[in-house]
């Protein structure tokens, strides 16, 4: 998988996930990291993985950082993942057999707090995916690169709910999506769901149903209803 999959990661104050995601990434495997972060997380990246990393500073949303780093791949397949993740083991292993299609995507589970909401989360995708309509993480997002190209990218107006956006776009242009639930990831960090697991749910569904619908106001677009905004003040006040 070495020249097939580039890994692109946003990240804004990631320091204390940062060294569990790398340890799971392969060392041959390249990575781009899009950061806009004000604590250690840089740092920290050209330290553990100084070997196949490209770390770029880049203020702004995650649609954006997530399109400046596929802009800079050069191979086949991006591979979209967050900082905040660690892969299953044995999920490159699995890459080859499932590139044969233009987008696959597959699901979010957690090895310690929530895991039936992860459960119920990895259902749900089945369930629209069984009814054509693909549930895409940007956690587990691996699309063709002349496809993702084709397409025009990520909604850079979206701060949140890009990833679906993406899926579903590229689905309504005709090309084959995949659902493949046997690729993990595992979620570390549980903050938002802290928060109440129905508000995270509801956020998304609602969120979601505007943008698939087409009915989202183009005001609403950039708006996040807080789901960056309170994630970024817990995360300064653990830092400090």
């Amino acid at each position: 998988m070495v020249d097939t999959v580039t890994v692109i990661v946003p990240t804004k104050n990631e320091a204390d996930n940062i060294g569990f995601f790398l340890a799971t990434l392969p060392d041959e495997i390249c990575l781009i990291v899009v950061d806009d972060s004000d604590d250690d997380t840089p740092e920290l990246i050209s330290t553990l993985r100084p070997q196949n990393t490209r770390l770029l500073r880049l203020p702004g949303n995650i649609s954006e950082a997530r399109q400046e780093g596929a802009s800079q791949a050069r191979t086949p397949w991006l591979l979209f993942a967050d900082a905040d993740v660690e892969f299953a083991e044995g999920y490159f292993n699995l890459l080859p057999e499932l590139l044969a299609v233009d987008m696959v995507y597959g699901t979010k589970l957690s090895r310690d707090d929530y895991q039936s909401y992860y459960h119920r989360f990895r259902s749900g995708q089945r369930m629209l995916d069984w009814l054509g309509i693909p549930a895409a993480t940007g956690s587990n997002l691996l699309v063709r690169r002349d496809v993702f190209h084709a397409v025009g990218g990520f909604d850079l107006t979206l701060s949140v709910n890009e990833d679906s956006e993406l899926a579903w776009r590229i689905k309504r242009n005709g090309y084959c999506v995949r659902f493949a639930p046997q690729l993990v990831v595992f979620e570390r960090d549980h903050r938002r769901l802290a928060q109440g697991t129905w508000r995270k749910t509801f956020h998304s569904l609602i969120r979601c149903t505007l943008l698939f619908a087409g009915l989202m106001p183009q005001k609403w677009r950039r708006d996040d209803w807080g789901y960056w905004t309170e994630r970024e003040t817990s995360a300064r006040e653990n830092h400090y």
